[in-house]
């Protein structure tokens, strides 16, 4: 992997699933995993955030009445029964653990689902900096860290998923993910073995 020809891709660090009292943190299975992954994502962002070529966050961010989803279901239908990632809210503020590494990070508004490609200028970015490969972060790994996993396969990047930056819901799904379905479209690694070189 160059660095200089990668993107790091940061998903769904929002207070709703990381911070203590949001209203999706008991969703994962083990609190003290959010933590773990957090604090790998911070030392990797430290050791290596600026040989990345771009590091992008993209936050998924609802209008108070959910007028953007129509017939939800699944994870969508959840986050609207229980208010989550509403727009000007705190639950939807990025974490503040991330404000030191601003200048390194690019917002990518307009995720609306769950693929960060979706309704937003994701793809266009990577290419406009002459992207092939991208790495993944964040939550959750069957869902968001999956279906964009899938979909920047598809467009041709080439794809690594951290195994400790990346939460399930459950230990087993985390697990799951990572020895079974990753693989198969995917390089898996811890983000130790990520290198500037």
């Amino acid at each position: 992997m160059t660095l200089n020809r990668t993107a790091l891709i940061l998903i769904g660090y929002q207070n709703d699933y990381f911070a203590p009292d949001g209203i999706l943190h008991p969703v994962i299975e083990e609190a003290a995993r959010v933590g773990g992954v957090l604090g790998n994502t911070l030392g990797l962002l430290e050791r290596l955030g600026d040989r990345f070529a771009q590091v992008v966050s993209t936050p998924i961010n609802f209008s108070p009445d959910y007028r953007e989803l129509e017939k939800p279901v699944g994870i969508l239908k959840t986050i609207e029964e229980v208010g989550a990632f509403q727009a000007g809210r705190p639950g939807s503020r990025t974490i503040d653990q991330l404000k030191p590494y601003e200048a390194i990070i690019t917002e990518i508004p307009g995720k609306r689902g769950l693929n960060a490609f979706s309704n937003t200028n994701l793809e266009k970015t990577l290419r406009r900096g002459g992207i092939d490969h991208v790495v993944l972060a964040g939550a959750v790994t069957s869902i968001c860290i999956d279906s964009t996993g899938r979909h920047a396969a598809d467009l041709g990047f080439a794809v690594t998923v951290l195994s400790d930056c990346t939460t399930g819901r459950t230990v087993f799904e985390q697990e799951y993910y990572c020895e079974n379905v990753f693989p198969l479209y995917a390089t898996v690694m811890a983000s130790s073995e990520l290198s500037a070189g």
